[in-house]
């Protein structure tokens, strides 16, 4: 399939992403039964997996929206620019942050910093993607979805410069790039 001027292949399809956030749902849902988390979705990329998360979660909860930007085209920046913050007090809550992807951690640790700072009781990470090959973090991921090899996906979420979110599967940089 080509997206904008790259050529991409089917890698993770609807069904096994289905079936994997079931899973996630029912560990999440064991793990704060009578908790009521509040779910930090980070934007844009993941509100695709969390919605998808909270209808398998069947416990009390809460949630917010965040936007954090560290991408620009197909490559990280290193470096994150918060468009909008979080309104919510977090003081003593589980939060359980959502992502669609953790690749160097970047984002990833900018948001816990923030987030340690307010007091929350605990703060887990439940990503739909990890690439441990990328990662180059030290915080622990408790609920993952799929860890894949370090190479650029697209699709459920995810884009490629503001394109293809709308695509229900999960697809991969074509092995020529």
């Amino acid at each position: 399939m080509k997206i904008k001027d790259k050529e991409f292949k089917s890698y993770i399809s609807h069904q096994e992403i289905a079936d994997r956030v079931a899973v996630l749902g029912k560990d999440i849902t064991k793990k704060y039964e009578g908790k009521k988390p509040l779910f930090i979705v980070i934007l844009n990329g993941s509100f695709v997996f969390a919605a998808d998360l909270l209808r398998e979660v069947n416990t009390e909860c809460d949630v917010t929206f965040i936007r954090l930007a560290s991408y620009s085209e197909m490559q990280s920046t290193g470096s994150v620019k918060e468009l909008i913050g979080l309104t919510e007090n977090i003081f003593n809550r589980h939060v359980i942050v959502v992502e669609d992807i953790v690749d160097t951690g970047t984002t990833l640790e900018h948001i816990y910093d923030l987030l340690q700072d307010l007091g929350p009781a605990s703060i887990e990470v439940a990503t739909l993607l990890y690439k441990p090959e990328a990662y180059k973090k030290d915080i622990g991921l408790k609920f993952i979805g799929f860890e894949i090899p370090n190479k650029f996906v697209l699709g459920y979420g995810l884009d490629y410069d503001g394109v293809a979110r709308n695509l229900k599967d999960v697809y991969q940089l074509a092995e020529s790039e």
